[in-house]
């Protein structure tokens, strides 16, 4: 059986922005109910050297979006790093989604051999579609995901891992 790297990228990071936008609303709830002051869950970290929750939206959205643009040869949209509040991260996963929405099967179609280039700092590197999709972008949007889950939960939001994985 083979799958598509459509099926691989575009319905599962919809979904886990889905759940990661709701996990955002209970804690935009969490906020307000507590009147805790909107930024304070934001800059929430479980250890200090760790980058907080706003940064742990951020990335996410960001990893999502240098994929899909990578995979399809497109230019990735550029958002500015200025959300603060919940409310503000709602919106950057508001557009998160947006953005995927935009992708369809064909403009996915046979890009798992494609080669694409990475570029960090002043070094490119050349890697296989597939390879960079489930061994590097994939894993590290969800690792993002997982930890604005985790400090979530750590600061008291009332989410569980069905609302990771809904």
């Amino acid at each position: 059986m083979t799958i598509s790297m459509y099926a691989l990228t575009v319905p599962v990071l919809a979904r886990y922005l889905t759940n990661l936008d709701n996990m955002l609303a209970k804690a935009e709830g969490f906020v307000e109910e507590r009147k805790i002051k909107p930024e304070v869950l934001g800059q929430a970290r479980l250890a200090p050297d760790m980058l907080p929750l706003t940064f742990q939206v951020q990335s996410s959205t960001d990893r999502i979006k240098f994929l899909l643009a990578r995979l399809t040869g497109r230019t990735p949209p550029s958002w500015e790093d200025t959300e603060v509040t919940i409310g503000d991260l709602r919106a950057r996963v508001k557009k998160a989604l947006d953005y995927v929405a935009e992708f369809s099967e064909t403009d996915l179609a046979g890009v798992e051999e494609k080669t694409i280039v990475l570029k960090f700092r002043n070094e490119e590197t050349s890697v296989n579609a597939l390879e960079h999709a489930l061994h590097n972008a994939l894993p590290q949007i969800f690792f993002h995901i997982t930890m604005a889950y985790a400090l979530l939960r750590h600061n008291g939001v009332p989410i569980g891992k069905r609302d990771f994985t809904a």
